[in-house]
């Protein structure tokens, strides 16, 4: 399973149905769960540990030191679960003591070719990065969400569960769930409609989603009257309440 070009650190912890491709490079401080698969000239490095049946392409760079000049070599991690495809030249990074000190990916997602995944960002379930997208530091996509080719986001900044960010999108405010975003500087565009169909929202669900959206961005209340609207006029069913809740906690404000 272990191509002989490879160069594999001797106290690095490997499950023993992991495949690694030729030139591959692991690092001491690294594990690789069962069922995972390691491209060609793939680089795995740093305090990084990978889940199982991920698929990592050849020319990833996984777990190099974060891109943040106050870094000094600390041990801090980068921590990867299940089932997530990794493409060509895409860059995930650890955290850093002055951040959360691990960069967390949950499972099932997948970055496309040429992604980056800065220091101390938390990733959910099933998000997809597009080919070029970039999250910088500090940075929390929630499940489901779906960043557009090219697209940024700002360090600090949340990506709400099932938002999509359009192509080319510059995020520097949070997006809330469900919604899409797009423009330099993005703002809201409207519900995303399509992606909560596809994942199974009732018809009922996603017409509550539609008024609590409008409430929100179209009504020209003030944030906290608006909030209070939604709670007045809306039952607070689990997607409601969390859309609420996501613009509660704020502290970069929304992108509307």
């Amino acid at each position: 399973m272990i191509h002989p070009s490879a160069i594999i650190h001797p106290k690095a912890e490997l499950a023993n149905d992991v495949e690694i491709g030729p030139f591959a490079v692991i690092g001491e401080h690294v594990r690789i769960g069962r069922g995972t698969r390691v491209g060609p000239h793939t680089v795995i490095d740093g305090w990084t540990e990978i889940g199982e049946e991920n698929q990592i392409f050849h020319f990833a760079a996984v777990g190099g030191i974060p891109q943040d000049l106050k870094y000094r070599g600390e041990e801090t991690w980068l921590r990867i679960g299940n089932r997530n495809i990794i493409r060509e030249f895409a860059t995930l990074q650890p955290g850093t003591v002055t951040g959360i000190g691990q960069t967390v990916i949950g499972d099932g997602n997948l970055f496309m070719a040429y992604c980056h995944v800065a220091h101390d960002c938390v990733v959910g379930n099933r998000v997809i990065m597009a080919n070029g997208s970039t999250l910088a530091g500090h940075v929390v996509a929630e499940d489901h969400a779906i960043l557009g080719g090219l697209s940024a986001v700002h360090q600090y900044t949340r990506v709400g569960e099932s938002a999509m960010l359009s192509g080319g999108a510059m995020v520097g405010q949070d997006v809330p769930p469900y919604s899409i975003a797009a423009g330099d500087r993005a703002r809201l565009r409207g519900v995303n409609t399509v992606g909560l169909r596809r994942r199974g929202f009732s018809e009922e669900t996603i017409a509550l989603i539609k008024r609590a959206y409008r409430i929100l961005v179209l009504s020209k209340l003030k944030l906290g009257d608006a909030l209070a609207r939604i709670r007045a006029e809306l039952p607070l069913v689990p997607e409601i309440a969390h859309f609420v809740e996501f613009v509660e906690q704020s502290e970069r404000g929304i992108c509307r």
